[in-house]
């Protein structure tokens, strides 16, 4: 799989699987952050201020992840798995 031009590893879900996906708490469906979230995200790990719910600091970088239809909680995808445990949501509270 080639690299994109940021660096970023290219992050493949399948549509199919995107459309069944929900929150494990809230069941409330999921869609593809957007980059400039994921943008801002990166600089709160960078920084060592991002949490995930289990109050444990989010130390991985994130290429992409999946957020909640109500906007509050992202899920983050790691090697092309979607991590849907409520546990390692991450609050969008922290970030502007």
């Amino acid at each position: 799989m080639a690299e994109q031009p940021s660096g970023k590893r290219p992050v493949q879900v399948d549509k199919d699987l995107l459309a069944i996906l929900c929150c494990p708490d809230t069941k409330l469906g999921v869609s593809l952050g957007d980059e400039s979230r994921i943008n801002k995200m990166n600089d709160a790990v960078s920084r060592g201020v991002l949490k995930n719910k289990a109050q444990k600091p989010v130390t991985e970088l994130l290429d992409v992840g999946l957020i909640r239809a109500d906007r509050k909680i992202l899920y983050p995808i790691r090697e092309d798995i979607p991590v849907m445990l409520i546990e390692e949501g991450i609050p969008l509270d922290q970030i502007l």
